[in-house]
């Protein structure tokens, strides 16, 4: 039966109709896709399955404010060139009074411009024996903000010895929605420091950040709080103090280290938390982190290191080599500790008692917020070290090379960890997801079928899904 000429017409009526409906469907979805993508930037890197933060913050969105004086400033800004990147990096120096014409002209090009702080005799402060410029440096925060940058994320500030690792300060900070308000940092290691002061304060030495929005209100009652606390001690109480009126805690990053205490800093550096070191402070009051240099030329060796490697730095792998029976714990791109038998992993992972209390006298001094284990006074009894002596990077993977530095008179049997020369270590470039950020576990690593007593080759890899990093078994049955 042959179809009628209206048949026709009510078919092609009917197609043309779902045709438009097709076409405006897909019109409509283009254009809240892409209006997602200039209204709404984090959701259109979810849209396209990436990280909602991690992938757009970046230095550009930071301003920094340090904490300095007239008298401190030329020696302690040797610190500051070392992590400042004057073409990539915003932000500046507050001072209590103008430098010298010789000193200010001196290198300014690569360091922060420097400010002069406003006058702040009209405030209180009764803290006997203490320094009142603990206000000026307070209010570094608000006179910080107050300069106007645009395109800001976040506020960092710390002091004039306060050493940065800007690139993995970054990616702690993306793990942060920065339009929500946030108080990052961390608080001491020491627990009488933090019972003295406060367990919830951010130690201004560490560094903290403060979102942009939380800093913008910060700064407008910045200056009302002040008049309530005249009887803290420093400038960092007296921030954590406003912010908790402001109804907003400290959120704790490990990465953030205060450093009070004194003597070899060896074991928190080894023993590094799996987080990304962001800062360290108080290095003059320390020993130098590796033997035979200063404290400045310590941290920039260190650097060598942080540069080609930012988040790998200090993060620790342990492994267990079979044949000689030792336990070896990495601490990348700073030192290897090779104890000269098998230890259990979370003895391993303890931090070895090699410094000492901020202050002397109290028993309470002694008192550290991690575990530590012991540090042998007999140092043949101890864990041999091999410090960081040079790092280079082959296409994306690092090999890094460790010696003994510091030789002890100790006898060096067959067997004996002390009868090697020099270990090199061989790991991919280690680049962090949000994921890796929000959950971290901690790598593995292997000693290479390459390796002889002398020369030790270690390869650090991620783990296989259900790897324990354990003694070896056989050890385990003969003990």
């Amino acid at each position: 039966m042959k179809a009628s000429p209206l048949f026709f017409k009510t078919q092609f009526s009917s197609r043309l109709i779902n045709l438009i409906f097709i076409s405006s469907s897909l019109g409509l979805i283009v254009y809240l896709l892409f209006s997602s993508f200039s209204l709404l930037p984090n959701t259109r890197i979810l849209l396209l399955g990436g990280d909602p933060f991690s992938s757009s913050t970046s230095l550009d969105h930071i301003v920094f404010g340090i904490a300095s004086n007239a008298k401190s400033w030329p020696k302690r800004k040797e610190y500051v060139k070392m992590w400042w990147k004057p073409d990539r990096m915003r932000g500046c120096v507050f001072l209590d009074v103008p430098l010298d014409n010789k000193t200010a002209s001196y290198d300014a090009s690569l360091l922060p411009p420097v400010y002069i702080s406003d006058d702040t005799s009209r405030f209180r402060y009764t803290w006997r024996g203490g320094l009142r410029s603990a206000i000026r440096v307070a209010r570094v925060v608000s006179e910080t903000v107050a300069l106007n940058h645009s395109n800001v994320r976040w506020f960092v500030f710390g002091d004039d010895d306060t050493v940065f690792f800007p690139e993995n300060l970054v990616k702690t900070l993306s793990k942060y929605d920065h339009e929500l308000r946030y108080f990052i940092g961390s608080s001491s290691e020491s627990f009488i420091q933090n019972r003295f002061f406060s367990f919830s304060m951010a130690f201004g030495g560490a560094g903290f950040a403060i979102s942009y929005p939380l800093a913008k209100t910060l700064a407008k009652v910045l200056d009302s709080c002040l008049e309530r606390y005249p009887h803290l001690y420093g400038s960092d109480g007296r921030i954590s103090s406003c912010l908790a009126e402001l109804g907003v805690g400290i959120t704790r990053e490990p990465g953030f280290h205060q450093m009070d205490m004194t003597g070899d800093p060896f074991g928190v550096l080894a023993a590094h938390p799996m987080s990304p070191l962001v800062s360290l402070h108080h290095t003059d009051y320390m020993e130098p982190m590796f033997p035979n240099m200063t404290s400045r030329d310590s941290m920039r060796h260190l650097y060598k290191a942080a540069e080609l490697d930012p988040q790998r730095i200090l993060q620790q792998t342990v492994c267990y080599d079979r044949w000689f029976s030792w336990t070896i714990s990495v601490s990348w791109g700073y030192a290897i500790e090779v104890f000269g038998t098998h230890v259990l992993l979370p003895d391993v992972l303890r931090v070895p008692a090699t410094f000492q209390p901020w202050k002397k006298g109290n028993v309470l001094n002694s008192l550290f917020s991690f575990d530590m284990r012991e540090h042998n006074k007999d140092p043949c009894r101890r864990p041999v070290v091999f410090h960081m002596n040079k790092t280079f990077l082959e296409g994306d993977q690092t090999t890094s090379i460790y010696r003994m530095m510091k030789r002890e008179n100790c006898t060096a049997d067959l067997g004996s960890p002390r009868r090697i020369r020099m270990i090199k270590v061989h790991a991919q470039k280690l680049t962090l997801n949000l994921k890796q950020l929000q959950a971290p576990k901690r790598q593995c690593c292997d000693v290479l079928p390459t390796s002889r007593q002398e020369t030790l080759e270690i390869g650090i890899r991620e783990c296989h899904e259900d790897e324990l990093i354990h003694m070896p078994r056989l050890y385990l049955e003969s003990t």
